[in-house]
């Protein structure tokens, strides 16, 4: 009776670690794939500068708003999320062509602001930051106020929208980050 008691508590105890253990980290997730600039597709929160060469009026400032769309002059909406900013200066053109309002329109395309960065869990001040060109997990966890005593430093999960949709993976602490990325810190198990 003796052995079945310490054999239950033993079981219990077994569980309970390997439950910590598969709730303490990023480890299980397969790693987050990468992506590079040529290859950043434009989203919700994006704030791009669009330059039609010779139009004062046609050239500004514009917000991808949460229904993917930038409004702009004469043109009104035009599609940008999922687009990169070579496909948009495309699409912009195409629209100029095809309202009749310039023959050969030259545009460019520059992202001014990204989307933030938001970095959850361990970290000093959780919460929403701006992305700059550049940032790898450890500065991004950085901005946040860094990680608490708690936290694991070498290993992070993030979620990225990969190809529009979230994928997630762990990420090491020189993981370069991307706009729109959820950085999430996990607690070390005691």
């Amino acid at each position: 009776m003796r052995f079945i008691h310490s054999a239950t508590i033993a079981i219990v105890l077994i569980s309970g670690l390997l439950g910590l253990a598969a709730c303490g980290g990023p480890g299980n997730l397969p790693p987050i794939p990468q992506t590079s600039d040529a290859d950043y597709r434009l989203g919700a929160g994006d704030q791009v500068r669009i330059i039609t060469f010779g139009d004062e009026q046609m050239t500004g400032e514009f917000r991808v708003k949460d229904d993917g769309n930038i409004s702009m002059p004469l043109i009104g909406a035009v599609k940008a999320a999922g687009l990169t900013t070579t496909e948009l200066q495309s699409e912009v053109a195409e629209e100029l062509t095809s309202r009749n309002l310039y023959r050969n329109p030259s545009v460019s395309v520059e992202v001014i602001a990204y989307r933030p960065v938001f970095v959850l869990g361990e970290v000093a001040h959780p919460g929403q930051f701006p992305y700059q060109p550049g940032m790898t997990v450890v500065s991004a966890v950085a901005i946040a106020g860094g990680f608490t005593y708690r936290a694991i430093e070498s290993e992070v999960s993030i979620v990225r929208n990969v190809n529009g949709k979230p994928v997630e993976g762990r990420a090491s602490r020189d993981t370069p980050v991307r706009p729109g990325d959820v950085i999430t810190v996990y607690e070390r198990s005691f």
